[in-house]
């Protein structure tokens, strides 16, 4: 899927579109039925899957996404159960990323009146998330948004705006709460080894 950002396209009924959604459900159908156990099909069938995977990638099922091949996340990489990616647009994901269960990042999104919604047009828009951030659970990602590295979601937000890097923010819509700083570090001092 080769769209400008931002442009009506035929989501719906565009063939070639249409197969590529197909080819990509089958592989999360594949992922999603393996064992967990089943360590290096698993990472096998990711790698398939995604546009670019770093070292260390993993993926809890069940994950679903739409064409997969606009997926590109970088090394030390955990998805937790039940995340949507609609990539319809380019979505990255940096290095040392940590995301929560039941998260979505949506990159598509439909036109506002519904004679041209009706036909089956949609837009996209990339989405970029940079490294070092935690993203907690049943967070949902709209078009367009770019979370800065070292920053931390809080669970339950609806970001549809860019966050900056090294802040905490929350809410809905998210907003920035604060920056994280030394005092977060000196938070949880105690290292317990097993």
């Amino acid at each position: 899927m080769n769209v400008e950002p931002g442009v009506l396209y035929d989501a719906n009924y565009d063939p070639q579109l249409i197969a590529e959604r197909a080819a990509c459900k089958d592989l999360c159908f594949e992922l999603n039925s393996l064992r967990p156990s089943l360590a290096k099909q698993r990472e096998a069938i990711i790698r398939r899957l995604l546009g670019k995977a770093g070292q260390n990638c993993w993926i809890d099922s069940p994950f679903f996404c739409d064409y997969g091949y606009n997926i590109e996340v970088g090394d030390n990489f955990f998805i937790n159960m039940n995340c949507v990616i609609l990539d319809e647009a380019k979505v990255t994901f940096g290095n040392n990323v940590f995301i929560a269960p039941h998260c979505g990042f949506y990159t598509a999104g439909h036109p506002l009146d519904h004679e041209r919604r009706n036909l089956g047009l949609e837009y996209a828009l990339p989405i970029t998330i940079g490294d070092n951030v935690w993203i907690g659970g049943h967070v949902c990602v709209l078009p367009g948004v770019t979370i800065g590295s070292g920053s931390v979601i809080g669970a339950g937000s609806v970001v549809n705006k860019d966050i900056p890097a090294g802040v905490l923010a929350a809410g809905n819509p998210c907003r920035v709460i604060r920056p994280i700083d030394e005092k977060d570090r000196e938070r949880y001092p105690q290292i317990v080894t097993l």
